[in-house]
């Protein structure tokens, strides 16, 4: 049975006084922590550095309303907050709106809260520790820690090692529906969704193949992975986290490679955030981030079924 609008206004209340509460002792514990609170700009040059994600695009006009260039709504802050570092700031957070450009769905909204957040002389087991930390202030115990590889055996059977970047080879063991043009990723992104994701429960997943982490560094003591992981309550990703990669050429690269497969796929690139290039170049700090859906943690504290129920808009 559907609710009555007084009903439904009265949940809404109820969710909104939670996110506030939320956001006020996520606020808290980065203080402790020595976290700085920034504010970038959400207009950028370069949107995103992923091949599949995909941003609005605006136009800046001069005095006569002619336009004289394309910028687009950020996806996350994270390529300023990254030259925040470069400048000299050691710990920093940012609560702000990001805008993707996909479907609306249970767990996903065109315009949503991310909060992100880096430091410096770290990696991604900091990070890790961190997740625990803030979780254990929503009365949640530690994350289990499972690398990728772990998971595809556990959850799929499927000895993901052997299957790295052979299309044919990790379809042919799949056992979920592949079409024709299905990329290594696709496969890769379907056997998550169906057989591995509805396992995690309270887990951190570590450890990603190369190929699926733009912006982080590979590791030290095997490069087919990266230093990637993410968060998963519930069976919804919550977190995504790197390692930073710090050397320019192989971002560079990275950058080039992911906006060619971004074309072929989608028939668009984004030009280079040239100043980000700039910093990196610089000299970017060995430091680690990560990008929390503030929304989909909202959720899952307060038990609310969709997305938009927990945002500011009724």
């Amino acid at each position: 049975m559907s609710q009555s609008l007084p009903e439904r206004f009265e949940q809404k209340r109820v969710f909104l006084e939670k996110r506030a509460e939320i956001i006020a002792v996520l606020r808290s514990y980065f203080e402790q922590q020595g976290y700085v609170e920034v504010q970038t700009p959400v207009l950028q040059v370069c949107p995103t550095m992923d091949t599949h994600i995909h941003a609005f695009e605006t136009e800046l006009y001069d005095r006569e309303l002619r336009p004289v260039e394309k910028l687009y709504l950020h996806t996350s802050p994270e390529l300023d907050m990254k030259k925040l570092l470069v400048v000299g700031m050691e710990r920093i957070y940012q609560i702000c709106p990001a805008f993707r450009n996909a479907e609306v769905s249970r767990l996903h909204s065109p315009e949503f809260t991310m909060l992100e957040w880096y430091r410096i002389d770290s990696d991604y087991t900091y990070l890790m520790d961190e997740v625990d930390q803030i979780l254990g202030l929503f009365d949640y115990g530690v994350c289990e820690r499972l690398s990728v590889c772990d998971a595809f055996d556990r959850y799929a059977g499927i000895a993901l090692e052997e299957h790295l970047n052979n299309r044919d080879s990790l379809a042919s063991v799949a056992d979920v529906r592949v079409i024709d043009t299905d990329q290594w990723d696709d496969i890769f992104h379907a056997i998550m969704a169906e057989k591995i994701e509805p396992n995690l429960k309270q887990t951190i997943l570590y450890d990603y193949p190369i190929s699926m982490a733009a912006l982080s560094r590979p590791k030290v003591n095997d490069p087919r992975f990266a230093e990637r992981f993410e968060l998963y309550l519930d069976g919804v990703e919550i977190a995504n986290a790197f390692s930073e990669l710090t050397d320019v050429f192989e971002q560079r690269k990275r950058f080039d490679a992911d906006m060619e497969m971004k074309e072929q796929l989608y028939g668009v690139r984004y030009p280079a955030d040239e100043k980000f290039f700039e910093a990196l170049d610089h000299g970017l700090p060995s430091c680690a981030g990560i990008a929390l859906g503030l929304d989909r943690l909202v959720m899952i504290l307060t038990g609310a079924k969709r997305i938009d129920d927990v945002l500011w808009k009724v």
